[in-house]
């Protein structure tokens, strides 16, 4: 729903206090994205999330809230208790204010300084594991440590947003807003962590245009599709567990991403177009370049996740960013290309055009 729509249905009873807030979230604006940046003309379109007040999450932080209340999962004055690497954290600090509940986050310790800090200004309690799980790594340890709290605390609801239908159905008003900004809308590039956003999504675009390719973005050493799961540097993105949220028949491709080339993405966007973001939006943007590039006639639109003040001391930070081996890499012009997602172990950008579930068969 536009927020003109939303305006005019409440012009009579306007939001008063926090709820107010939940206004705020969505209708954000489109960037074109050309040269310098995209040579040869080309060009694409990104749908800038990070201008909702925590980032793209917001949306499913405050559906999947407002659904579990509905439904009377969710008590009133309950704990809400979840698991995060940081923006969902963020928006489910908004969705606690605006309905009404207190907040146990559950982070790792690969969380940025700044985050943890605004997630206690917003009256979070932040918990954070200091192991990661031998084999799901930080997702799974803060898994288990997410249930143990909801043991301890009876009474208290997790979004799961793994999981969570609502996640995915939270992302059909994004869809909307693309189709009111755009005519057209032939393909959609979009980072993949727990699935929702490409999901919710492109199952609402398609309706409208059939023939829309869907591509995900993931991180080299995430296991989402079919890779082995490996310490990853880059969060936001990726995982070390299987989300059933992910629509996998849905994809056309899937391109692996490395820091180091999602780092150049990152600073060269942000030189050449005063436009930018952090992990998700670098590997994003380098998979959305290269299909304007060798599609000019297609209407190609990447979602940018959010924008670029919360990697201040990660991707640009040149300290951070040396000590890693982040610098002076420059992407090929093609990605390297697999026949199948377990072919061999990606470690640079690489792309499959199958696209496979990988615990087909097992769930």
């Amino acid at each position: 729903m536009s927020s003109q729509a939303i305006f005019a249905r409440l012009k009579d009873t306007p939001p008063t206090g926090s709820r107010a807030l939940s206004l705020t979230v969505g209708n954000t604006p489109l960037a074109f994205i050309s040269e310098p940046f995209v040579p040869d003309r080309g060009g694409f379109w990104a749908k800038l999330e990070g201008f909702n007040p925590g980032g793209i999450k917001d949306r499913p932080a405050l559906h999947m809230i407002r659904q579990a209340k509905a439904r009377g999962d969710l008590r009133p004055g309950a704990t809400i208790i979840e698991s995060t690497s940081g923006t969902l954290g963020l928006g489910l600090a908004l969705a606690g204010i605006v309905f009404g509940h207190p907040v146990v986050l559950v982070g790792d310790a690969g969380m940025e300084p700044l985050m943890c800090r605004l997630l206690a200004s917003y009256g979070v309690r932040l918990e954070i594991v200091t192991e990661p799980h031998p084999t799901g790594g930080w997702q799974q340890a803060r898994l288990e440590r997410v249930r143990d709290l909801l043991a301890e605390e009876p009474g208290s609801y997790c979004p799961d947003q793994y999981n969570n239908p609502d996640n995915v159905e939270a992302y059909a008003g994004l869809a909307h807003e693309l189709m009111s900004q755009l005519p057209q809308i032939d393909t959609l590039v979009c980072s993949v962590g727990t699935g929702g956003h490409s999901a919710g999504i492109s199952s609402v675009l398609r309706r409208h245009f059939p023939d829309l390719q869907l591509v995900g973005v993931d991180t080299v050493g995430s296991t989402i599709f079919g890779q082995p799961a490996r310490p990853r540097l880059m969060r936001g993105l990726g995982s070390s567990i299987h989300p059933r949220n992910v629509a996998y028949d849905a994809f056309t491709e899937v391109h692996w991403v490395a820091p180091a080339e999602a780092v150049w993405a990152c600073r060269t966007l942000a030189a050449r177009h005063y436009v930018s973001g952090g992990w998700s939006t670098g590997a994003v943007t380098l998979a959305a370049r290269w299909l304007a590039r060798t599609q000019p006639d297609r209407t190609i639109v990447a979602v940018f996740p959010d924008g670029p003040w919360r990697y201040w001391n990660s991707v640009f930070d040149d300290d951070y960013c040396r000590a890693h081996g982040l610098l002076g890499t420059v992407p090929a012009d093609e990605p390297d290309l697999l026949r199948t997602p377990a072919e061999r172990e990606v470690h640079r950008w690489t792309r499959c055009t199958l696209v496979r579930d990988p615990l087909a068969g097992t769930r």
